[in-house]
């Protein structure tokens, strides 16, 4: 029988359901969760920041429109900004990790290191 670990927080679950009260993990992981946000979120910390299309070139497979879904709601969530850039009559923009967005980085390269040990091989995806 394995020893019961600290981990520093309850664990024990509610009489409700998880989903129906306020659960910081859940919470956090509808913000980030799904096929496109976490790529746009690794990008945007490896670069600093970019324009819609550059990011739409990056990471490979999405749509425009997904793109564009994933971006308002990741803005709506606090966690990515879009800044207007005057570029005579062309509208440009840039999406840029906002303070909170920076935040979340650590946990997950934490994440990441978790999931390539569990793996048990090399990833062929890069830690941003």
């Amino acid at each position: 029988m394995q020893a019961k670990m600290t981990v520093g927080y309850s664990t024990v679950l509610p009489r409700e359901s998880v989903y129906d009260i306020p659960c910081p993990l859940i919470h956090a992981l509808n913000l980030i969760g799904g096929k496109w946000k976490l790529p746009i979120l690794w990008h945007l910390a490896d670069t600093g920041g970019c324009g819609f299309n550059a990011l739409g070139r990056e990471v490979r497979g999405i749509t425009n429109m997904m793109l564009g879904k994933c971006l308002k709601e990741l803005e709506r969530d606090g966690l990515v900004s879009k800044t207007e850039l005057a570029a005579g009559k062309v509208r440009r923009v840039k999406y840029a990790l906002t303070p909170q967005g920076w935040r979340l980085l650590p946990t997950l390269k934490e994440l990441y290191q978790w999931g390539k040990e569990h793996l048990g091989v090399e990833s062929v995806c890069q830690q941003g």
